[in-house]
């Protein structure tokens, strides 16, 4: 398992009230990470894995493409480094399932996944990892909603981390239109609970009491 640990960043708010400061703890964890990741695969290609996660989430595909990440590879020849990144605890998989009706975990497949990190603020400071200093008004902003960037993948991660802390397991399914095999449709979204017409409307802090 990989060593790091969000108490750091927390420490460094409580002492500093500076979210720049804790940024950059947060940047020295991701670090840790990657050099872990180095030691397991000195190719690079966890890290490179791993360092994709948000991108990969931003471009709303219904999987996690490999070929993007990894030229001339694909999801059936890393199957044992999705191993890896899963036993060091540090992400998340949600697998496809085939076929929701006989049970998620026994029509899963393997070459279909989505890869989330575990803990959305290492999300965040990934996501920005390229930029020379990440300022406090892109954390005011990201809270405020007021930043131009894909959000959809930091609450999708937020909801991965909040089922998985519970206890549950991470499976998705597919389909090309709403129908007779989809119960009731919830939405998951940054307002008040509501509904609209037959989809139920649920805050982003209540997605795992769905």
């Amino acid at each position: 398992m990989l060593v790091g640990g969000m108490p750091q960043a927390v420490d460094a708010y409580l002492q500093s009230n500076n979210l720049a400061v804790v940024d950059q703890v947060k940047r020295d964890i991701v670090s840790l990470y990657e050099d872990g990741f180095h030691k397991i695969s000195p190719s690079g290609t966890l890290s490179r894995l791993f360092d994709a996660i948000p991108a990969q989430l931003a471009n709303k595909s219904s999987r996690y493409h490999v070929p993007s990440v990894l030229a001339n590879r694909s999801a059936s020849g890393i199957l044992e480094e999705i191993s890896a990144l899963t036993e060091s605890k540090t992400v998340l998989v949600a697998y496809h399932a085939a076929d929701p009706d006989i049970g998620l975990s026994s029509a899963i497949d393997l070459e279909k996944f989505k890869l989330y990190l575990a803990d959305t603020g290492l999300f965040v400071t990934l996501m920005f990892k390229d930029a020379d200093f990440t300022d406090n008004i892109v954390y005011q902003s990201l809270l405020a909603d007021k930043l131009p960037v894909n959000m959809g993948s930091v609450y999708e991660n937020v909801v991965a981390q909040q089922l998985v802390m519970q206890g549950d397991g991470l499976f998705y399914h597919t389909w090309p239109k709403y129908s007779s095999g989809v119960g009731t449709p919830y939405v998951v979204h940054t307002k008040d609970l509501g509904k609209d017409g037959a989809v139920r409307c649920v805050p982003v802090c209540m997605s795992q009491f769905v």
